[in-house]
C-alpha cells in the first residue's frame, strides 16, 4: 500500500518548500492524502479489510491534526494547499 518514490514525488512537487523537504506541514498533507486515496479504492475492493481501514482512520486522523496546525500558523498557505490538493477546509 505504501508509495513509491516516484509517485511521492509526482504528488509533492508542487507542495514542497525546497528540494530536500520531507518534514513541512504541506509535503505531509499530501502525502497522506494520496495514501488515503489509494487506500480508499482497496477498501472499495476490499470491503472485510479491517486492518487497513484501521490504518486509514489513523492516516485521516493525522492529516486532519496538520491541517489545523498549518490553519493556526499559516492560513495563506492552507488555504492554497486545500485548492492544489482539492480538499474541504
Amino acid at each position: 500500500m505504501a508509495l513509491n518514490a516516484k509517485q511521492k514525488q509526482r504528488v509533492t512537487k508542487e507542495v514542497a518548500r525546497h528540494e530536500k523537504d520531507t518534514g513541512s506541514p504541506e509535503y505531509q498533507i499530501a502525502l497522506f492524502s494520496e495514501q488515503i486515496k489509494k487506500l480508499t479504492t482497496h477498501l472499495k475492493k476490499n470491503a472485510k479489510d479491517f486492518h487497513s481501514r484501521r490504518g486509514l482512520l489513523k492516516m485521516v486522523s493525522k492529516r486532519k491534526k496538520l491541517m489545523g496546525y498549518l490553519q493556526k500558523t499559516n492560513e495563506k498557505v492552507y488555504k492554497t494547499l486545500i485548492k492544489k490538493l482539492d480538499l474541504k477546509g
